[in-house]
């Protein structure tokens, strides 16, 4: 009996785009499966936006082949449109109507009969907490409220792909959150999401896969972890209850750092499993009792500092 191979959300295949003798995107290769997040970094300018605009459709290409939904995104771009939702950096909320009025319009933009239309945005507001706002101009909503309307009014046409281009730039903290959540629970309905950021953090926390981005190539793509354990700094901290016990473990770990106020061992690690069971069998055979054990690996700012190059870090930031 075969399993029947499931096909990805994207796939994308040698994607160019030039402006000018400006080279923006160079020879970039990406697969998206269903149902995941899939996060792109990168510092600006290195691509991102124009990425989303071109697997939109917003734009065209210069090479390449990319399939979206199943659809040829070239051969048949109407049946990419009909299929995705994109919230982009800044909300495209109309601040004159009310909340209710913006889903609503929407509707009747994707030619929802009236009636399920209403039934739609009625579910959207609910979903998205913005009931007891829905009769208020959007101009008197809060950053966080119009980035959740922004893309409620995306879910409308119910997509199987949704392009989120820095949806949570400039939000506080908590609205930050708010926003991850919203995130992990369309996914879990069985969602797609592509999803550019420059906050280190939210990539690592919410992304089953990270690309890294950088002037106009992929120089990385992995999970978080596998990503951070391609940095060296990675280490395993050993600490004892007894300076005869340290000094035994010295001598039978080899190559550590050690401090002796705080009893502890630094060793060298890349934060896999079978570095870890290494180590742990090297300590069980010598029967060697360590007090505490902490595994320390490099974060997503470290790799994204080493992969680019960019030795300020100016643009990409966490929070």
């Amino acid at each position: 009996m075969t399993t029947k191979q499931v096909q990805p959300a994207i796939a994308v295949t040698g994607l160019r785009k030039s402006y000018g003798d400006h080279v923006v995107l160079d020879g970039v290769d990406l697969t998206v499966q269903q149902g995941t997040i899939f996060s792109l970094l990168g510092a600006n300018g290195a691509g991102k936006t124009t990425t989303v605009k071109i697997l939109s459709t917003l734009i065209g290409a210069d090479a390449g082949d990319a399939r979206v939904a199943g659809h040829d995104l070239a051969g048949n771009p109407d049946a990419v449109r009909a299929a995705i939702g994109v919230t982009g950096q800044f909300s495209a909320v109309d601040n004159l109507l009310t909340g209710s009025e913006n889903l609503r319009l929407m509707a009747d933009l994707h030619h929802l009969p009236r009636g399920e239309g209403r039934r739609r945005a009625a579910e959207l507001l609910e979903q998205f907490d913005l009931v007891e706002a829905a009769g208020k101009p959007v101009s008197t909503y809060s950053g966080g409220m119009r980035r959740r309307l922004d893309l409620a009014m995306t879910l409308v046409g119910s997509p199987s792909v949704i392009f989120l281009d820095e949806p949570t730039t400039g939000l506080d903290p908590r609205s930050r959150r708010s926003m991850w959540q919203i995130v992990r629970d369309l996914v879990a309905g069985g969602v797609t999401i592509f999803l550019t950021t420059q906050y280190l953090e939210e990539a690592d926390e919410l992304s089953d896969r990270i690309a890294v981005l950088d002037q106009g190539r992929l120089v990385a793509e992995g999970t978080s972890d596998e990503l951070k354990r391609r940095i060296p700094g990675g280490h395993v901290r050993l600490r004892f209850a007894d300076p005869r016990v340290l000094e035994t473990a010295v001598h039978a770990l080899g190559e550590v750092s050690r401090d002796n106020d705080a009893l502890a061992l630094r060793v060298p690690s890349d934060g896999s499993m079978r570095s870890l069971k290494t180590l742990i069998d090297r300590l069980d055979d010598r029967a060697i009792e360590v007090d505490e054990l902490s595994v320390h690996t490099p974060d997503l700012d470290d790799v994204f500092l080493a992969l680019t190059g960019n030795p300020t870090h100016e643009k990409v930031t966490t929070r």
